[in-house]
């Protein structure tokens, strides 16, 4: 049998493994010693430990368990909570006013968390309630909640950016900057459709009752300056370090855990209890993301070297397709396996699969990385698994399943529209990074 028939072998296995339920870290290392020693024998051993040593030099991916902690104690300081509330009684006269709230502090704290499942956790339990006693529409609200939270995976910085950058071989700084307007724009979108569905049917979105309007309007301003400023300064200064150069990924994500933990001090909200909880929390998602990542880049260079990539390629080539075409078909791809898979295994295993085929038809890998970025970004809406729906349900158990998941594809749908627009006007995704970089 030739090798490249033992790579094909393999990734079937590997995606077997998977979907049964086997851990995926220690099912990508035992897959590849196996297949690796029957296609080119004791040399995988010594494959194993150059990989997993170069992952562990790879200076790029101390960011991870920084912006994980950032993420964490920004959470904790209580910020997401009070701005919420604020921007809620600031447009408590409008028609829809807690969809946009929902939107706007999840688009803001996008940035500082990065964790979908928190962001969603959170955003239920704050809005939930509140949209249930002023009467909106269920549907609505659990599509707003689930695909504001997913935010935090595409808009900046993002850990999904960070681990994806050493293996397209694209600077992390690039791929930030290119995940800008396209997470603005989502944003936008979704909050447009609650705008014009209240617009058509008030109903789903009634004026907040006269007894939860605000009085004093000083008290509401006061909680919106100190609910925004202090973590947009913090995002803002942490990404806008990394995007100018002035830091890189790792120091400007250290830079961001400090002020974060600086935030939650000044704020009194921090307690030994809590700052054990959240080292806690950043040791078990780093160290899932990290050995995953080690795991993955050992697996893809066993296949690689069994030459199933460069036979792929060419069979692809053969046939004779445009990028655009090249570009659906994967893109049609990553959005089948988002639905049973997370982003993790889908980035640094079936990506580094196809960059052999990207590199030979000349697709840009930055723009490749955003369409697959908002891809996984609407996986997470896509049922059956559809995380999101399961985190919500958790914190909300009152609203069912079934009116979740119809409200959450009403939002896959824009962003679906979304991915096509970047599809077809590349410059959404390359026009800053041009801007800033030349």
């Amino acid at each position: 049998m030739t090798s490249e028939m033992i790579g094909l072998i393999m990734i079937a296995v590997m995606l077997l493994a998977i979907f049964v339920g086997f851990p995926i870290s220690f099912t990508l290392i035992f897959l590849g010693i196996s297949f690796g020693y029957w296609g080119f024998g004791d040399l995988v051993f010594f494959l194993m430990t150059l990989q997993f040593n170069s992952v562990m030099l790879e200076q790029t991916l101390a960011a991870v368990p920084l912006f994980v902690f950032m993420g964490i104690m920004m959470e904790q300081a209580g910020l997401m909570e009070r701005l919420f509330k604020s921007v809620q009684l600031m447009l408590s006269r409008t028609s829809g006013a807690l969809y946009i709230a929902v939107l706007f502090v999840s688009t803001i704290f996008a940035a500082a968390t990065g964790i979908v499942g928190a962001s969603v956790t959170i955003l239920g339990i704050m809005a939930a309630k509140t949209m249930n006693a002023s009467g909106y529409d269920v549907r609505l609200s659990a599509g707003t909640i689930t695909a504001g939270g997913t935010l935090g995976i595409l808009i900046p910085p993002s850990i999904m950016l960070v681990v994806m950058g050493p293996v397209l071989e694209v600077p992390v700084t690039d791929l930030f900057a290119a995940a800008i307007i396209p997470g603005v724009m989502l944003a936008f979108m979704y909050t447009a459709y609650a705008l014009i569905r209240c617009k058509i049917d008030p109903s789903l979105g009634p004026v907040l009752p006269k007894s939860e309007q605000p009085n004093d309007w000083r008290i509401v301003v006061r909680e919106f300056f100190l609910g925004l400023v202090p973590p947009a300064l913090l995002v803002g200064f942490a990404l806008g370090s990394i995007l100018f150069g002035w830091a890189t990924p790792t120091e400007g994500a250290a830079c961001g855990a400090f002020g974060a933990l600086f935030l939650t001090l000044a704020y009194g909200k921090m307690t030994f209890r809590r700052f054990q909880d959240a080292l806690i929390k950043t040791l078990e998602i780093s160290v899932l993301i990290l050995f995953l990542v080690a795991a993955s880049n050992f697996f893809g260079a066993v296949f690689s070297r069994l030459g199933t990539p460069t036979l792929l390629t060419q069979m692809l080539l053969d046939m004779d397709l445009s990028q655009i075409q090249v570009l659906l078909i994967i893109m049609a791809l990553i959005f089948v396996l988002g639905w049973p898979l997370e982003w993790v295994p889908i980035v640094l295993i079936i990506v580094p699969i196809l960059i052999p085929l990207l590199e030979k038809m000349e697709i840009n890998l930055l723009w490749f990385g955003i369409l697959v970025a908002v891809n996984l970004q609407t996986a997470w809406l896509s049922p059956p698994v559809a995380l999101s729906a399961y985190f919500l349900k958790g914190v909300v158990p009152e609203w069912d399943l079934k009116d979740i998941y119809l409200g959450m594809m009403q939002f896959m749908v824009i962003q679906l529209i979304g991915l096509g627009l970047i599809l077809a006007f590349p410059q959404i995704a390359l026009w800053l990074p041009k801007y800033i970089y030349g």
